[in-house]
């Protein structure tokens, strides 16, 4: 029966991976294997390929036929390489510790190229970090520049406002200084006026008074100089009568003496005329 050696996937989706296997060509891919030689990851780089090299050997050398997948693999790690030598040997081109020496040699120069090619992986993950970091800092230097900038604007813009206000308000306070000086020379201007009109007010005030006084005083004068002779004649009569009740007064204390001696003398009659009475009581 027609033996192929092929890739039997495994895994899941987009995280697939694949066995090695000996399996008959008319078998499903994913079918039943005959033998299960190695494994083959193509996720990691390079690729991980795990291969049991005596197996992969001995199946070609009996005829099965690799997949153009399996064929690079197995010719990656040596396997058709030691089947040439080995075919060499069988001919009789070279003895077997030629073909042996042959891919010794051939193995070490794979290594040392795997090596190399491991290096300039590394050399070239290494110096893609390096450039991603510098292209990173170069970013945050702009992005800090572009910062600081825009922080510069906003503090000139902050001074400008700042000096703009204080302009502002200083140019208000001139205009309110001098609203407030014209304002007061205006208000002195009216008090002045006001006191000017007060003081004429004043004036025409007192000569009106003045005027009025001397009028009064002209009719004072005038009707003290009309009524002097009543009052006069009003004082004699007033005199008179005080005088009459003074005389009166006068009379009747003289006539007091003169009455008490004349009661006193009454007095006396009276007295003789009782003693006279009483002596002549007890004669009797």
């Amino acid at each position: 029966m027609p033996v192929k050696i092929r890739l039997a996937k495994r895994g899941r989706k987009k995280l697939a991976f694949y066995h090695i296997v000996v399996t008959d060509s008319r078998a499903p891919r994913d079918g039943k294997s005959i033998e299960r030689i190695g494994s083959y990851n193509p996720l990691t780089n390079p690729a991980t390929i795990e291969l049991n090299f005596d197996s992969a050997l001995e199946w070609l050398q009996k005829g099965a036929q690799p997949t153009d997948t399996c064929r690079s693999i197995l010719s990656g790690q040596g396997v058709l390489y030691k089947k040439h030598l080995l075919e060499g040997v069988k001919k009789g081109a070279f003895n077997e510790e030629e073909a042996e020496s042959r891919f010794q040699r051939w193995i070490s120069d794979k290594q040392s190229k795997e090596k190399m090619q491991v290096d300039k992986l590394a050399k070239g993950k290494a110096d893609e970090a390096k450039k991603r970091l510098e292209a990173e800092t170069k970013i945050r230097e702009a992005k800090a520049e572009a910062l600081a900038k825009k922080l510069k604007a906003e503090e000139e813009a902050r001074q400008e406002a700042k000096a703009e206000a204080v302009t502002k308000a200083e140019s208000k306070a001139e205009a309110e200084t001098e609203a407030k000086a014209e304002a007061k020379t205006e208000v002195k201007a009216e008090v002045k006026a006001e006191v000017k009109v007060e003081a004429e007010e004043a004036e025409v005030k007192a000569e009106a008074e003045e005027a009025e006084v001397k009028a009064e005083s002209k009719a004072e004068a005038k009707s003290e100089a009309e009524t002097e002779p009543k009052a006069e004649k009003k004082v004699k009569a007033e005199n008179k009568a005080e005088a009459e009740p003074i005389a009166e007064t006068k009379a009747s204390e003289e006539d007091k003496p003169r009455k008490k001696a004349k009661h006193q003398a009454e007095d006396q009659k009276t007295g003789e005329t009782e003693k006279g009475d009483s002596a002549e009581a007890p004669a009797e």
